[in-house]
């Protein structure tokens, strides 16, 4: 898979996680406990999604 393939697939899904994970922690009306466990959980989905992505930059 070339480099480029794999930028034009992983920039909508940080752009999605951004919108729709972030956004949540922002601009939600909950307590400030689940607005931190969102938080937790958007930053988890990060780490896995550029660990997935470094790994598949790696093989090329």
């Amino acid at each position: 898979m070339k480099r480029w393939v794999l930028w034009a697939l992983f920039v909508p899904v940080y752009l999605l996680i951004t919108f729709f994970g972030l956004g949540p922690v922002l601009l939600a009306d909950g307590t400030a406990g689940e607005r931190l466990f969102t938080l937790l959980v958007v930053l988890g989905i990060y780490a896995v999604v550029t660990r997935i992505f470094l790994h598949l930059l790696k093989l090329k």
